[in-house]
């Protein structure tokens, strides 16, 4: 068994360890099946209860999406995120003729399933910001990958804004039934729709 394997078995112990890491299916059963996980987002934490909270082996072919400035600052962030969790990296500060959703495109159509934030960023409020459109750009050129929606419950009280050392708190992550963008179907109500389905699933347990 390789490093990053060791290292990622590691860390995923250690999620479960401080957090509980539950995962919770309802509709959508965890199986190997390409897919976008999308989330609320309240701690750089989230990805890492989301993987945690997968089966071993859907943690291999799960992607999250990282920022690049972030993840990269540091020998060990970039070895963390790109040996064990084979992350996609996304810049935050771009020229005006990059596409942002390129690197993710590349990932889906090499296979890869995906787990994503539409907020753009963490929010501090009890209900998910607005989604951006990236999303449904996704959805209508992978129609058939399944978008799969989460509530991430508690991670904000594990690794408040600021902190760098995990405070152990049961969390949960709750993975609802796939949506499907229908034919026609507006961004903005795509989106509403997309971000409802999450928030409906802090009542599920």
């Amino acid at each position: 068994m390789k490093l990053p394997e060791l290292a990622g078995l590691f860390l995923a112990f250690l999620a479960r360890l401080i957090t509980g890491a539950q995962g919770h299916w309802y509709g959508s059963p965890p199986k190997a099946e390409q897919r976008i996980y999308f989330a609320n987002h309240q701690s750089h934490f989230d990805w890492v209860l989301i993987w945690a909270a997968l089966p071993r082996e859907l943690r291999a072919v799960t992607r999250p999406i990282a920022a690049r400035d972030y993840w990269t600052s540091s020998k060990l962030k970039h070895w963390i995120t790109r040996e064990i969790f084979n992350a996609v990296y996304v810049s935050r500060q771009r020229s005006a003729d990059e596409d942002p959703l390129e690197p993710l495109m590349e990932a889906l159509r090499h296979g890869d399933s995906l787990v994503i934030f539409p907020e753009g960023t963490r929010g501090f409020a009890a209900d998910p910001a607005p989604f951006k459109a990236g999303l449904f750009h996704l959805a209508e050129a992978f129609p058939e990958v399944q978008l799969i929606p989460a509530w991430i419950a508690n991670v904000q009280r594990v690794m408040p804004k600021g902190e760098v050392v995990p405070v152990p708190i049961l969390c949960s992550v709750t993975f609802g039934a796939p949506l499907q963008l229908q034919p026609g179907e507006d961004k903005r109500v795509f989106l509403d729709r997309a971000r409802e389905a999450v928030m409906a699933l802090r009542e599920v347990d």
